[in-house]
């Protein structure tokens, strides 16, 4: 159990404390009780009340025995019976719950609206029936009287389901373009309905008309709202996000900005208007009647406030986000839905008494105030791997004397003191020598007290410190408001400690800028040589010297002062000598270095190709398929032919390179030698054949 306190308010959080997985046997859980501290001391009011991952909304049943909940994932009911203390039954759904309403005094009728605009209705014993809405639900309402039920949604109608006769009715029109919310009063029926643009519409369910209208939106900015908050609200227009009605004539409205606006419905004007400051839209809004309080929740705190005076009564803040919050009737314990499996417990005694069935917690929580007892780490001292170096204890990690704890280790306060005494016998001594430099630093503090320069940019650090002097001399005569100090800003420290900050005096542009404060910095650089010299007094000797002030100084006729001019024109005429030495050493350099040819290495198979065939191949691939095949065409790699039936045939040749094409002439020409060859043979031999027939 887990025990805050606001405004003197104590709050138990019961549903603290580690959860065990549901896998784990009996005789398991026994064994993590005896070895774990924190499982052994949690209290689990009622068993497995939890989600698998995320719960949604939760509500108790009129009689105050069920408890149910809505959640994912899978999408589920779970509905648990307060007086067996554990879970009674789950059912999974086809689609996640927007939200729910129990209609009978048990759990045995139950109306979902699912985010798929579907309608469903539970009996005691499963599902009963499904119906569908045109279009998205956001909220719906159940009005005893006629048996209807209103839902409000992505739409500007509201739609009305009667349960008698189990059919739709004609819908009621809204001005609005979307409604989110709505809520009927208990006591004379009135239907109100709260718009996206922030307004909040009353109809009566007799006559099916509208009998008023109230503008939110513009009511919400007060006086005492902030600046950016007020900007953030016009930028943003606020919408209803939660509506309540209590008594006859009592309603609290939320919006999407934070806000809380408390009516009287027979004004169109606030009564009070409550500000979380957090920005984030409200998400439920109950009344507390006992002690007046109206409890209101957005994603980050439960806040608790008088509905007459708007005055904080207590606040709730956990761990993890939240998505609904039920008041259990007639007690002062809270439920909230989390954005975690576990849902969350809370008792405050001062809101009224526990429950029934768990009676028990009155009698805890009073044992608890009556005999309060000191935290476990009063007698303990948190210490850090490095303070157990200093100390000596190094070896002691892993015993039962140091208990390991985030970055560093607990131990006992008394083992403390006496390794610290047995360390540093001399403690008192130093503490003695302490007080007394504190007591002399007081006396001389009348006196005039040297300034402590730091080691990196002194005369910068000098400068600063003359303009910060010269600043409260002239805020003594006039009211000028004090700009911070670059000395005092910690986001400038590094420049006065780190080395490579160091101005280079040696750049171009501290020697060209240089001559304009070369007088000023003369002086300074003086008065740096006497604050050296007054340090090193200082640490030679005890007591502080007496000798001449630092800002005795002679002064300097005003002729001099238009000195910078030719100094800048000789700091300029040396640059440029500077430049056109190194232009000549460039120069030089370059005749010196003979280039050398480079030499690129072609793969084996492949053939060098000039840079040409790469770009005309770049431009060929940029063009349209129908301008590469006309190209082709004409080069002669592309034929184009009709088929008998009616379509085109392509026939593509491969491109031959100039090698390729030089072996083929070459051929061709050993060919056509050899077929010349052939054909002189054959004459001769003919010629031969018709000599000798002739002899």
């Amino acid at each position: 159990m887990q025990v805050s306190s606001l405004n003197e308010v104590k709050i138990y959080s019961l549903s603290c404390g580690k959860s065990l997985p549901e896998w784990l046997s009996d005789r398991k859980k026994r064994a993590l009780q005896k070895k774990d501290v924190d499982v052994r001391r949690r209290i689990e009011l009622i068993q497995d009340f939890e989600m698998p991952t995320v719960c949604t909304t939760i509500k108790v049943s009129k009689d105050g025995q069920y408890i149910l909940a809505t959640g994912t994932y899978k999408p589920r009911v779970r509905c648990y019976d307060t007086y067996q203390l554990s879970l009674k039954f789950e059912r999974c759904l086809d689609s996640e719950v927007v939200t729910f309403e129990i209609l009978s005094d048990d759990y045995s009728k139950i109306v979902f609206l699912h985010n798929d605009r579907y309608i469903e209705f539970h009996s005691q014993s499963g599902f009963y029936y499904k119906t569908r809405i045109p279009k998205f639900g956001r909220d719906f309402s159940y009005h005893y009287p006629s048996c209807d039920l209103y839902f409000v949604g992505a739409s500007s109608e509201v739609y009305r389901l009667n349960l008698e006769q189990g059919r739709y009715l004609n819908p009621l029109q809204t001005d609005a373009a979307e409604n989110n919310v709505c809520d009927i009063n208990s006591v004379h029926g009135l239907f109100a309905t709260g718009t996206i643009e922030g307004r909040v519409e009353c109809w009566d369910p007799r006559t099916r008309n509208r009998v008023g209208l109230l503008d939110c939106a513009l009511n919400s900015v007060t006086a005492d709202s902030d600046m950016n908050i007020l900007l953030f609200r016009i930028n943003s227009l606020p919408t209803i996000s939660a509506l309540k009605f209590n008594g006859a004539l009592t309603m609290a409205v939320g919006t999407t900005t934070g806000q809380v606006l408390l009516y009287d419905l027979r004004s169109d004007k606030p009564l009070l208007v409550k500000d979380h400051q957090y920005g984030l839209p409200i998400k439920s809004v109950h009344f507390q009647d006992s002690l007046d309080l109206i409890l209101s929740a957005d994603s980050r705190i439960v806040k608790m406030w008088n509905k007459n005076s708007g005055k904080i009564f207590t606040s709730l803040e956990p761990e993890h986000d939240l998505n609904d919050v039920c008041l259990y009737p007639n007690s002062g314990m809270l439920l909230t839905a989390n954005e975690t499996p576990k849902m969350g417990i809370y008792y405050i005694p001062v809101l009224g008494p526990a429950p029934r069935w768990c009676s028990f917690l009155d009698n805890l929580t009073e044992e608890l105030e009556e005999n309060p007892e000191s935290t476990v780490y009063d007698d303990y001292k948190f210490v850090t791997k490095k303070d157990l170096e200093n100390l000596g204890l190094t070896h002691l990690i892993g015993s039962p004397f140091l208990r390991a704890y985030m970055h560093g280790f607990f131990m006992d306060i008394r083992l403390y003191h006496k390794v610290k005494l047995m360390v540093n016998p001399f403690a008192y001594e130093e503490y003695r020598k302490d007080k007394i430099r504190q007591k002399i630093e007081e006396t001389r503090a009348q006196r005039v007290q040297l300034k402590k320069l730091p080691k990196v940019n002194k005369e910068l650090a000098l400068k600063l410190i003359e303009e910060e002097e010269e600043k409260q001399k002239s805020t003594w005569k006039k009211k000028v408001k004090s700009l911070p100090n670059i000395l005092t800003d910690d986001r400038f420290k590094v420049m006065f400690e780190n080395p490579d900050f160091q101005v280079d005096e040696e750049s171009e542009e501290f020697r060209l800028l240089n001559p304009l404060v070369s007088k000023i910095s003369e002086k300074r650089k003086k008065k740096l040589r006497l604050l050296e010299q007054q340090e090193l007094r200082e640490k030679e000797e005890e007591e502080e010297p007496e000798g001449k002030p630092s800002d005795a100084e002679s002064s300097e006729s005003s002729d001099d002062e238009k000195a910078w001019v030719e100094e800048v024109r000789k700091q300029r005429r040396l640059l440029q000598q500077e430049e056109k030495v190194k232009r000549q050493e460039r120069l030089k350099e370059d005749q010196q270095t003979v280039l050398k040819p480079q030499f690129y290495e072609i793969k084996a198979g492949e053939e060098f190709r000039s840079f040409k065939d790469s770009a005309t191949k770049q431009k060929l691939m940029n063009k349209t398929l129908e301008d590469r095949l006309k190209i082709e065409a004409k080069n002669g790699t592309l034929s184009v032919s009709d088929t008998t039936v009616g379509s085109k045939q392509l026939t593509f040749t491969l491109k031959r390179s100039e090698q390729q094409k030089k072996q083929q002439e070459a051929e061709k020409l050993h060919r056509q030698e050899r077929k010349r060859l052939r054909r002189s043979a054959g004459h001769l031999k003919s010629r031969h054949k018709r000599g000798r027939s002739f002899h």
